[in-house]
């Protein structure tokens, strides 16, 4: 192939970098820094809003066209609050523009699309299905996603990674510098506890990441995540198609409704439903089976007129032993209590406390920071406001619980926890969701009886499924 058009091929889009270099170019030439450097240094930086939606709009194109594990930082930021990290008005323009990478990244080409589908299923797409629709409903991190429609008359998505992520991914998660780019993105939105093993959160990140390169695992997540909401009143998950699945190829049952743009425009009272369940759904998989769908942003909801909500994308799902669930719903009832002791010998047990113990009294005043929701008065409303003081309160190594913050460390296992309850309080925050979410945390943790309608026709799906 001449040079010439060698490189034209390579710069296709959707055709991903893979050597160290090139990986790190798109980001480096912003300024001169890391991308992480370059987005952290801009939205510290004072200036009008047009100066900083340029600057937004540049690291989101950056950040997209990197995918992998920087784009998923850049996702991360799209909908978290930023507390303290961007100075006023300027937060908007950020996760407006970052927004664009939870569902609108840029797609390959649809020649591309057709190849890499032909390679893993053995024939082209319009072969395999009766109807396939070249032009991707959305495009991610790792992967876009294309209607078709099987020979049998069943309407489907078909998710079809990237040529050569699963190369850059690796590189990413191998390569010290990136990876240090990549917790300098999200560390405005993490706990920054201050003896916390940064080896250990990249060993943690790696193993999380890792597992989404092979839509394998996630077809086994999905499955296990489908069994257990089948036919449920308010949370549904989409039937994965084994014959036309792959490591990189995923096809699952179509579903269609609202994204999140949209979702946030509609009645309070809707969206007050949508906020539940998704609550529920989030809280109740780990209490019942022990796993977290540890990816919860935006771009992975589909709304619907009725108050369901559709849960998408299993790559990321994160395991617990049943002594491990026990111990968190231990550790937040002890917070409720008030009983400061019990809850630091909680933390220890788990390896949150590394040395020197944190004073008993100021760990509970931290701990009970988080349960605002339900420790508030009912029903309490989530709000942006209330999500930007928990991250500036709760995580701050210089905020009010400095002294806690500064001697616990966030052992790796437990990184999920933190992503699901900040993106958790984000999205419940973005619906400006309103529930007793007291009564539905005793109900789920204590046996109560339920006190909300979701929470009665939740009652009488396991009951009858259980039998």
């Amino acid at each position: 192939m001449p040079d010439a058009d060698r490189q034209k091929h390579q710069q296709r889009p959707g055709r991903i970098a893979t050597g160290r270099v090139a990986r790190a170019a798109p980001l480096v030439a912003l300024t001169g820094r890391t991308a992480g450097e370059a987005v952290i240094s801009a939205l510290r930086r004072k200036g009008s809003a047009g100066v900083h939606e340029r600057g937004a709009q540049r690291y989101a194109e950056s950040l997209g066209r990197s995918r992998g594990v920087l784009m998923k930082a850049g996702q991360i930021l799209s909908f978290v609050s930023l507390g303290s990290l961007v100075e006023g008005s300027s937060q908007s323009v950020y996760q407006a523009a970052l927004s664009r990478l939870q569902d609108d990244a840029p797609p390959m080409e649809p020649e591309l699309a057709a190849s890499t589908l032909a390679a893993e299923l053995g024939a082209p797409p319009e072969e395999v299905f009766a109807e396939f629709a070249p032009t991707p409903l959305a495009a991610a991190s790792i992967g876009q996603v294309h209607a078709a429609t099987t020979h049998d008359g069943r309407s489907v998505v078909v998710k079809i990674q990237y040529p050569g992520v699963d190369e850059a991914i690796r590189a990413d998660l191998a390569n010290a510098e990136l990876l240090a780019t990549f917790f300098q993105l999200i560390r405005g939105v993490l706990p920054d506890l201050g003896r916390t093993d940064a080896r250990a959160l990249a060993a943690e990140v790696t193993a999380r990441i890792g597992e989404e390169i092979d839509y394998r695992t996630e077809a086994v997540n999905q499955k296990i995540f489908a069994d257990a909401y089948r036919d449920h009143p308010f949370a549904h998950v989409p039937e994965v198609l084994p014959e036309y699945s792959t490591g990189r190829v995923l096809t699952m049952d179509r579903s269609d409704g609202m994204r999140w743009a949209q979702a946030r425009e509609a009645d309070q009272e809707l969206k007050d439903q949508w906020g539940e369940a998704i609550y529920r759904f989030t809280l109740g998989s780990l209490r019942r089976m022990g796993r977290f769908n540890a990816d919860p942003h935006p771009g992975n909801y589909l709304f619907h007129p009725d108050g369901s909500v559709t849960f998408l994308d299993f790559g990321c799902v994160k395991s617990w032993r049943t002594d491990q669930v026990g111990w968190m719903v231990r550790a937040v009832q002890a917070a409720i209590e008030g009983d400061a002791d019990e809850l630091l010998k909680c933390y220890a047990e788990q390896g949150f406390v590394p040395g020197e113990p944190p004073d008993a009294q100021g760990l509970l005043a931290w701990a009970r920071e988080s349960l605002t929701p339900v420790l508030g008065e009912q029903p309490f409303t989530y709000t942006p406001e209330f999500a930007a003081r928990i991250v500036d309160l709760e995580f701050s190594p210089r905020g009010p619980h400095s002294a806690v913050v500064q001697k616990l460390a966030l052992p790796g296992e437990y990184l999920a926890l933190s992503r699901i309850d900040l993106g958790l309080t984000a999205v419940l925050a973005g619906l400006h969701a309103t529930a007793d979410w007291r009564s539905i945390r005793e109900e789920m943790d204590l046996g109560a009886a339920p006190a909300t309608r979701y929470g009665r026709l939740e009652a009488a799906y396991r009951k009858e499924h259980e039998a």
